[in-house]
């Protein structure tokens, strides 16, 4: 019994960790956790068998085996995500819906900028620590996200095409219950990721809306220009979400 209890937590590590931290691999979770490859490998089996976890689709955390086939990656499944989360988030919704029916759906609105403003805030001096240059102040980003729970982490995509830029992944959504009832919170934070970041950035896929990971593309090239042309941070002026780029990706895949 005692080592079937043990067996068990080590489980629930391995899962808040995928959680916490996906795309992760394996290796990775193996060197973060303190355990062996093995081991990991048998609880993400028993994890994906129990509809908890799938493979991320090309996950940016790196992890090659050798030259070949970059190392499988790890994310919750939407059940896993439910499983993260607590009695509050039925609480939060609740409260939520009664607010929009006592005060009008621009009240929800409100709240959500509100809410993501004060993340915003703390997130902003890490970012500007980061100097002009996009590629590095999302990678700033991505781990200030991470330190808030959301187990944020960058990849470079589209090089050489005239479309560079860099995905910004988010394998975990605090709010992610609250989300998916009220999309507002997710066109909040896309704002947010905007401003933060000085450039029009798009929205390709989102938690709330059934994906595995929260992905958003961030550009850094010029779209007329040469590849690979590194782009300078606008003036808080000039930043929006309404002239979205093209998706670099070939997955065709959106936020629903």
């Amino acid at each position: 019994m005692a080592g079937g209890s043990t067996e068990s937590r080590t489980r629930d590590r391995v899962r808040r960790a995928v959680g916490e931290r996906g795309p992760v691999t394996a290796r990775q979770l193996a060197s973060d956790l303190g355990l062996t490859a093995a081991a990991v490998r048998r609880h993400l089996d028993a994890l994906a068998a129990d509809g908890l976890i799938t493979e991320g689709d090309g996950g940016p955390r790196p992890g090659r085996r050798g030259r070949g086939r970059p190392a499988r990656s790890y994310v919750l499944t939407e059940k896993g995500q439910d499983q993260l989360g607590t009695s509050y988030d039925d609480v939060a919704n609740a409260a939520l819906r009664f607010l929009a029916a006592q005060a009008g759906p621009g009240s929800v609105e409100h709240f959500a900028e509100e809410h993501v403003a004060a993340l915003e805030e703390r997130l902003h001096g890490t970012v500007e620590q980061a100097g002009p240059e996009v590629a590095a102040r999302a990678e700033a980003l991505a781990e200030a996200l991470s330190q808030e729970g959301f187990a944020a982490s960058t990849r470079t995509v589209g090089e050489g095409t005239g479309l560079t830029g860099i995905q910004l992944c988010q394998g975990h959504c605090p709010v992610r219950s609250v989300a998916t009832e009220f999309r507002q919170f997710c066109d909040a934070e896309t704002e947010a990721i905007s401003r933060l970041l000085g450039v029009h950035v798009q929205r390709l896929a989102t938690l709330a809306g059934g994906e595995h990971v929260c992905t958003t593309f961030v550009p850094t090239g010029s779209l007329s220009g040469a590849p690979g042309t590194t782009t300078r941070m606008h003036t808080p002026e000039s930043v929006g979400t309404s002239d979205r780029a093209p998706d670099p990706t070939t997955e065709g895949r959106s936020a629903r």
